[in-house]
């Protein structure tokens, strides 16, 4: 066991690539989904929820009170490519590919390959259950970003309940 498995923190794991924030500023690879936020081309104050559900490739993508993309109708929308594309520069296209359960034509993932095995098979729209906890996770997230630097811990950063001391 190494020693970063025997701690009590988690090793973080640095980008693919460097990636602007600005389109996609939030991309996870959780509960059995590429999930994220994309922010709208036309209006600064929206932004969508996207998804695409491993193995089934089911995608959904909602604005954040849950209106349905226009663009997502029969196929995977702007948004859902711009998800894509952004996940293989945070995680590697080899990942991406891995946890989708994608196999591409060339043997060699990219974003574009990726979303085009995905196509092909014409996977179907999903629901949007799981826009309002992805969207929940990115405004925590946010919240981080406004506090102070400092070396003192986060109550809601504190997993483990306290233990008594040992005297």
């Amino acid at each position: 066991m190494s020693d970063w498995e025997r701690s009590s923190t988690a090793r973080v794991i640095p980008p693919a690539r460097p990636r602007k924030l600005a389109k996609v500023p939030f991309v996870e690879l959780a509960d059995g989904r590429l999930q994220g936020v994309v922010s709208s081309g036309s209006d600064i104050e929206r932004v969508y929820v996207s998804s695409i559900a491993a193995g089934s490739w089911t995608f959904a993508c909602s604005t954040n009170n849950n209106r349905p993309c226009g663009g997502a109708r029969g196929g995977f929308c702007n948004h859902i490519r711009a998800l894509v594309n952004e996940a293989v520069l945070q995680y590697g296209a080899e990942r991406v590919a891995r946890y989708l359960r994608v196999e591409t034509a060339d043997g060699e993932p990219d974003a574009q390959g990726v979303t085009d095995a995905m196509s092909a098979a014409r996977p179907p729209q999903g629901d949007t259950a799981a826009a309002a906890p992805v969207f929940s996770r990115f405004l925590r997230h946010l919240a981080y970003l406004e506090l102070a630097p400092t070396t003192a811990p986060l109550p809601e950063m504190q997993w483990f309940p306290p233990t008594r001391a040992v005297a």
